[in-house]
């Protein structure tokens, strides 16, 4: 049973998520076989129609965190073409609908194709209202961030996910939740990132779930 009793918008999900295990073969084949040699313009081609999508299982935890801690400034590291966006999203909109107020997911994207891709999943799951989505280099798109920040997910290449916790963890509230991805399964090339976390007062686990997901609260 998802957590998303969002009939519409689960079928979305289903579509998205099928779509991005559809790909997963070729993607491990390519990481397999590309060196250190590989150009950065033959990845990004490689990589350009392919979703690489949170997992499932992971998204439901976002979307069960930050109902839990009534989050309505959300910040997404890494939007790609949107699927774990719409989980909190639709964790926004929910907690807005329980108890009033407003909120905001801002996104991160810097292809422009990919951010156009999701604003269109955006607009089919009737979602686009509780998305901000800044299109470009998140080194410049965050460099404000009105308001405190309530969760925080990472997402991204790996080399830019210290550079996006520095831009948004004096934006975070007391007791805000970061979470990253995969961060077991990279953890020496996450190594800047853990420094980061330790260096700013975070306190951090390595949850179970494939790949490992860091769950740090400030």
């Amino acid at each position: 049973m998802s957590v998303i009793r969002d009939p519409e918008l689960e079928r979305l999900l289903e579509d998205l998520h099928a779509r991005s295990d559809g790909q997963v073969a070729a993607l491990r084949r390519y990481e397999t076989e590309r060196t250190q040699q590989t150009p950065i313009g033959e990845v990004k081609a490689f990589l350009s129609d392919k979703l690489v999508a949170l997992d499932r299982d992971k998204a439901e935890f976002c979307y069960q965190l930050c109902r839990a801690t009534d989050a309505r400034r959300i910040v997404e590291i890494g939007t790609s073409f949107g699927v774990s966006t719409l989980y909190l999203a639709a964790a926004v909109r929910d907690n807005v609908c329980a108890a009033g107020g407003n909120g905001v997911v801002i996104g991160t994207e810097y292809e422009p194709d990919k951010a156009s891709a999701a604003r269109a999943h955006f607009a089919e799951a009737g979602l686009s209202d509780y998305i901000e989505l800044r299109e470009g280099d998140l080194r410049e798109t965050l460099k404000e961030i009105d308001g405190p920040v309530d969760f925080l997910l990472v997402d991204i290449w790996i080399g830019m996910a210290r550079p996006a916790l520095e831009l948004v963890t004096p934006h975070l509230r007391p007791g805000a939740i970061v979470v990253c991805d995969n961060t077991e399964k990279y953890r020496n090339e996450y190594a800047d990132y853990f420094a980061c976390l330790e260096q700013s007062g975070f306190r951090t686990m390595t949850l179970p779930f494939d790949g490992g997901l860091e769950l740090s609260v400030r």
